[in-house]
C-alpha cells in the first residue's frame, strides 16, 4: 500500500467542477483499462459524449486488447461507433491523467487490485468516476470507498459502479411482480435452511464477447488483483437483492445487514486451458503458489453466504467453470418467496439456457385474475408480455424485442449514469446502498477466510 500511496501524491485541485448539462460534453477518460467491460461502455454512442476518449495506462497487451475492441466497433458493418481514442502509454499515466485534465468523467474497467485506490485519488482530484464492479476487493478497500464517497458528495461528483443486471428484463419483471401484494403477497423471511431469496450465478473462463473468444489477461486468475469469486460476481447478485426486495429504500449496512455463514473454494484449470485462454506461453510466476501437485492452477473464484437484510435471509452463489457446454453459456438462477407466490428465474436445460421467469402459486381464481390485472398494468411499459398457465401455475412470456443481450446493458446504464450526471439527480438511497452492498461482499470474504 506504500507505493500506492506514492503513486498519487499529487496536488488536489482546490476547483469545484461544474455540473453537467444537456448541452456540455461529457468527456471519457479510460484509465488503465484491463477488462473488457471498459470496452463494452463504448459499443454505443451517446449524443451528450465527445467521440474523443482519452485513455491512460501503461503499454501491453491490456492497453491493445481494449483499442482492439474500440477499433471493433468503429469498423463493424451494423451501425459502426466513431470514437476516436486518444492514448497515453507510459508508467507515470495516472499523473499524466490528473496533470493534463482532458476528460471529466474516469471510466474504470481492470486489475481491481488498484482500483479503489485510483477511485479515490480520481475523486480527490475532482473527476467523476463511472465503475466496474467490485469497487473494492477486501476490508481494506471497504475502507477507502466510504471515504471515496464522503469525498465525491463534498464536492459534487457522481461516483458509481456499472449494475447491468438491473436492466435485464426477466429480472426487471420479477421486481415488478414482486410489488403486486395481489399476486405476491409480501416477501417472507425465511430462515437460513430455507432462505427466502436466492441468487445464483454460475460463470465461465472462456466465453465469447461481441462474437469472439474472450482473451482474459493472466492477472485475472490471480485473487490478489481480481478479487475472490465471492466478492467479484456476488456484487451483482447482492445489488439485486437489495433493488428488488427493498426497491427505493435506503440500507443502512450497521443496522440492516448481517452476515450469518460463507465459504469459498477453487476451480482448477489445467496448464492447457490457461494458456489458451489468456495466450500466454505459461502461467506467471506470481500464480506459481497457487499451482498443485499435478501442475494445475487452482483460483479461488467460488464462493456462496447466507445473511438477513432487514430480518430476510438471503442467500448468494456463484460458481466459476472453465467452459460452458456447447449452445449454452453464464446461467442465473433467482428465487423470491412471498407469502403468495414465487418468483423464480431458471436459465437450465428446459429453458434452452435462455433466462425465464416463473409465478409459482397454489391455483385460484382470485390469484389468477390478480396476475392478469398485474401483466396488464405491466403492458403499458412492456407491450405484449403474457403468461402461460403450467403445472405450478404460470411462465412469462416475454416477446424478444425486450431480450436484450448483456453487451447492451452497458448502454442502458451508462444512459442512466449520463442523466444523473446531466441532472445531478442520482437517488439519495443509490449511494448508501452502494455502501452496504459492498460491506456485504467484503464481510463475506472475511468470514470464508476464516471458517477455512
Amino acid at each position: 500500500m506504500k507505493m500506492l500511496s506514492n503513486i498519487f501524491k499529487l496536488p488536489l485541485l482546490t476547483l469545484c467542477p461544474l455540473l453537467m448539462n444537456a448541452q456540455q460534453n461529457v468527456k471519457l477518460i479510460t484509465l488503465d483499462p484491463g477488462h473488457f467491460h471498459a470496452a463494452l461502455v463504448q459499443k454505443t454512442m451517446y449524443p451528450q459524449v465527445d467521440p474523443n476518449v482519452y485513455v491512460y495506462a501503461e503499454k501491453g497487451n491490456d492497453l491493445q486488447l481494449h483499442l482492439d475492441r474500440i477499433k471493433g466497433y468503429n469498423t463493424r458493418a451494423d451501425q459502426p461507433t466513431k470514437w476516436n481514442e486518444v492514448v497515453y502509454e507510459g508508467k507515470d499515466f495516472f499523473q499524466k491523467m490528473i496533470s493534463e485534465r482532458k476528460g471529466n468523467v474516469v471510466v474504470l474497467a481492470g486489475n481491481n487490485k488498484l482500483k479503489t485506490s485510483y477511485i479515490l485519488n480520481a475523486v480527490q482530484n475532482g473527476f467523476h468516476v463511472f465503475a466496474d464492479k467490485p469497487m473494492v476487493i477486501n476490508k481494506e478497500g471497504f475502507d477507502q470507498l466510504k471515504k471515496a464517497f464522503d469525498i465525491s458528495q463534498q464536492k459534487n461528483l457522481q461516483l458509481y459502479d456499472i449494475m447491468t443486471e438491473r436492466y435485464e428484463i426477466t429480472t426487471v419483471l420479477q421486481r415488478a411482480l414482486s410489488m403486486e401484494t395481489a399476486v405476491f403477497g409480501v416477501l417472507e423471511k425465511g430462515s437460513p435452511d430455507n432462505p427466502s431469496v436466492t441468487k445464483e450465478s454460475v460463470h465461465h473462463f472462456y466465453k465469447y464477447v461481441s462474437g469472439s473468444v474472450l482473451t482474459r489477461p493472466a492477472w485475472f486468475f490471480d485473487v490478489a488483483q481480481e478479487g475472490e469469486g465471492i466478492v467479484d460476481v456476488t456484487t451483482h447478485l447482492v445489488d439485486l437483492i437489495q433493488w428488488e426486495c427493498f426497491p427505493e429504500k435506503i440500507i443502512d449496512y450497521k443496522k440492516n445487514v448481517k452476515i450469518l455463514n460463507a465459504k469459498s473454494w477453487n476451480t482448477s484449470i489445467t496448464p492447457d486451458d490457461f494458456k489458451l485462454v489468456t495466450k500466454e506461453k505459461e502461467i506467471p510466476s506470481y500464480l506459481k503458489g497457487n499451482i498443485d501437485k499435478d501442475g494445475n492452477l487452482q483460483v479461488l473464484c467460488n464462493g456462496a453466504f447466507n445473511y438477513t437484510i432487514n430480518g430476510v435471509h438471503a442467500k448468494v452463489s456463484v460458481i466459476w467453470n472453465y467452459k460452458a457446454p456447447d449452445g449454452t453459456g453464464d446461467i442465473h438462477y433467482s428465487l423470491m418467496r412471498g407469502t403468495k407466490s414465487s418468483l423464480i428465474i431458471r436459465q437450465g436445460k428446459e429453458e434452452g439456457y435462455k433466462p425465464t421467469l416463473y409465478i409459482e402459486s397454489a391455483a385460484s381464481k382470485e390469484t389468477e385474475t390478480a396476475l392478469i390485472a398485474a401483466i396488464n398494468k405491466i403492458n403499458k411499459t412492456y407491450p405484449g408480455v403474457s403468461i402461460k398457465k403450467n403445472a405450478k401455475g404460470w411462465e412469462v412470456i416475454i416477446p424478444d424485442v425486450f431480450k436484450e443481450s448483456h453487451e447492451t446493458h452497458f448502454a442502458r446504464v451508462t444512459e442512466k449514469y449520463l442523466q444523473y450526471l446531466q441532472n445531478n439527480n442520482m437517488p439519495s438511497w443509490e449511494i448508501p446502498n452502494m455502501i452496504a452492498k459492498y460491506y456485504t461482499t467484503t464481510a463475506a470474504r472475511e468470514l470464508a477466510n476464516k471458517t477455512k
